[in-house]
């Protein structure tokens, strides 16, 4: 039987049990150990704010389009932080190079349920490194979107860069900015998060409710302002301090997911005189001027090696570990204790 997490609607959540398909061709099947729960992206879909649940995108002419929602109530399986263990193979895939065996630990995308069937083409590579503890492997699509953000953000050696949210790819964010060569203030409303900021490689720590962080990051910066800003923690208050932060012709790199309007974010102030660059960064792809040599896969398959070279420390994020049976009490605890959780994984 086949256990499967899904929202019935905002703020509900169940596991359901049904037969296990059978195996398509093509497919490999992944029992899985562990799911990370994304505080950001997923909680939206928990919560009823993601724009999917009342508008539909469209991919070719990629844009929403009103109408309809383009998913519905229930939402089953959502999540994209999974590790497992293959446990069947497609025959006609057995003897592929590169393609993972029955046994060998794997990470990947197949959502929150006790068993993925997975594309093939999608698992070509994603054996765990060895020596990598199985639970790290939740990290590699969370570390890819902290990556991607420090590639949109062009950083280089010695320069002042701020990250504003130090949730768990906010502190992500920190380290890799640090480890490029980045001297970074860390910016969030939680102290806790700040003193773990502390330990991840910022030079100094901002509250956002207490500090006036623009005029602190200038200060600390001769007048000049932050190089870069990475905003991740999707407010718009926080996207908007991160461009009063921000030198002249200085750069923004916008990676959190913003639900509604834009309430808080002025683009006639700072932002217009000071003609800073404000670009996106999503997971979807990678910035257009490392298209050639990067990917979503190279991001993903990079970070975990770091974290094998013990250069990036992933488990100390992991502040609860869950039963799937009680999958409702984890989204409880990240919607309403934010304080008291960083990742949260369900574990099957």
């Amino acid at each position: 039987m086949e256990r499967v997490v899904q929202f019935t609607g905002p703020r509900q959540v169940e596991v359901v049990t049904g037969e296990s398909a059978p195996l398509p061709v093509g497919h490999l099947r992944v029992r899985t150990r562990y799911s990370g729960i994304s505080a950001g992206t997923e909680l939206t879909a928990y919560r009823g704010t993601n724009p999917y649940l009342t508008r539909t995108w469209d991919p070719e002419a990629r844009l929403f389009r009103d109408g309809g929602p383009g998913i519905s109530y229930p939402v089953a399986g959502w999540g994209y932080s999974e590790v497992g263990e293959v446990i069947e193979v497609s025959p006609e895939l057995v003897d592929t190079p590169g393609m993972p065996k029955p046994g060998e630990l794997v990470w990947g995308i197949w959502g929150h349920r006790s068993e993925g069937i997975v594309p093939a083409e999608r698992m070509a590579g994603h054996q765990l490194p060895e020596g990598l503890a199985p639970l790290a492997g939740a990290f590699a699509r969370v570390g890819a979107i902290a990556y991607n953000a420090v590639l949109a953000g062009d950083i280089h050696v010695g320069e002042d860069v701020a990250v504003f949210g130090q949730g768990v790819i906010g502190l992500l964010t920190t380290r890799l900015a640090q480890l490029n060569g980045a001297r970074v203030t860390a910016v969030d409303a939680l102290d806790s998060r700040l003193a773990k900021a502390a330990q991840y490689g910022a030079s100094r720590t901002l509250n956002a409710r207490t500090d006036a962080v623009a005029e602190r990051i200038r200060e600390a910066t001769g007048g000049r302002g932050a190089d870069v800003a990475v905003e991740i923690s999707g407010a718009y208050p926080a996207l908007h301090e991160a461009v009063r932060s921000v030198a002249v012709g200085g750069r923004v790199v916008a990676s959190g997911f913003y639900q509604g309007d834009g309430v808080g974010l002025r683009l006639g102030d700072e932002f217009h005189h000071n003609r800073v660059q404000l670009v996106s960064s999503q997971i979807g792809g990678v910035p257009p001027q490392f298209a050639g040599r990067w990917s979503v896969d190279r991001l993903q398959q990079t970070f975990l090696r770091l974290v094998a070279d013990d250069l990036v420390d992933v488990e100390s994020l992991v502040t609860h570990v869950v039963p799937v049976a009680d999958a409702a009490e984890a989204y409880v605890l990240l919607e309403e204790r934010p304080a008291d959780a960083l990742q949260v994984v369900l574990e099957f």
